[in-house]
Order: structure tokens, then C-alpha cells, then sequence
């Protein structure tokens, strides 16, 4: 098992998990749960600590593909890009998750704002989580990538890592 398939196994969960946390926070509004809400807590919290694990594979990730025909170092690059922004919003996710699960224990007064806040950040993370997951996906999948629904010339991302290998040579 390398880096790349440690890095498939990963990334999905900071994703998949924020659309579950958002969906269980809704359920509990609905419901007015506080057992279902503090659940959906605990979901974002376990999606920004798996975040880690898929940041730390894919600089690893990047290694075993870059080499690959039809592999553009540009949609890595916006890939990783991404992915940086995503880290830092999936991360206050959980803080303020954790913050939030505090203040409802305690019965402070906050709790309503923080719940509110917290659904609005989640959101937030599921829109950019999206646009990671996608511009990740583009990588090695070409059919989903924005180019009028044509996959791209792998002759010439051929050319490009080959081109790339012979100037490392040097």
C-alpha cells in the first residue's frame, strides 16, 4: 500500500463527514435534539482530525502520480492549493465544534449563536471540501474534468512528464 491509496482512503472522510455532521445538526434543529446536535459535533470533530491523515499522505500521493501519462502538474497544484484552504476551515470546524459541545454541556447562554455559527462554517467546509474532492478527483479522472467534457491529450502529458524526467536527469 503506498501513499496515493493511503491518501484515497483518507480523503473522503473529512468530506463525507462534514456532509453527515451538516445533515445530523439539521435533524437535530428539527427534532430540537440536543442528543442528535451533540452528535453532529462529534462528526465534525472526527472530520477535521481526518483531515490530517489525508494531508500528510498527499504530498506522498503526489509523488507515486506526477510521473503518470496524461498527469498535469497544474491541477495538482490547484489541487494542493485547495486542499490548504480546506485544512485550515475543516480545523476551525472542529475547534469551533468543540467549543460549541462545551458551552451546550455547560448550559451557557452562547450555545444557540454557536450552534448557528457552527452550521454556517460547516456549509462553509462543504462547499470548499467540494471543490477539493472535485479538483482532486481531476487529477487521474479525466472525465470530470472542465474541458468541455473532453478528456485531455495524454500524448502530450506524456510529453510534459517525460520532458519533466529528462530535465531532473540534467
Amino acid at each position: 500500500m503506498n501513499q496515493a491509496h493511503l491518501h484515497l482512503i483518507f480523503n473522503h472522510l473529512p468530506i463525507i463527514g462534514t456532509l453527515i455532521g451538516i445533515l445530523t445538526l439539521l435533524a437535530g434543529f428539527v427534532l430540537k435534539s440536543s442528543a442528535v446536535k451533540r452528535t453532529a459535533l462529534g462528526i465534525f470533530i472526527f472530520a477535521a482530525l481526518t483531515a490530517i491523515p489525508s494531508m500528510l499522505t498527499g504530498e506522498g500521493a503526489e509523488e507515486v502520480v506526477e510521473t503518470l501519462p496524461g498527469v498535469s502538474e497544474n491541477l495538482i497544484e490547484a489541487h494542493e492549493e485547495l486542499a490548504s484552504i480546506f485544512i485550515w476551515v475543516v480545523s476551525a470546524l472542529g475547534i469551533l465544534s468543540l467549543i460549541t459541545l462545551i458551552f451546550d454541556l455547560a448550559a451557557k447562554n452562547l450555545k444557540q449563536i454557536l450552534y448557528f455559527l457552527t452550521l454556517v462554517l460547516a456549509l462553509g467546509a462543504m462547499i470548499l471540501g467540494q471543490k477539493v474532492g472535485t479538483s482532486g478527483g481531476e487529477i487521474r479522472h479525466t472525465e470530470i474534468r472542465s474541458q468541455s467534457g473532453q478528456a485531455p491529450d495524454l500524448q502530450n502529458g506524456a510529453n510534459e512528464n517525460q520532458k519533466k524526467s529528462e530535465k531532473d536527469d540534467d
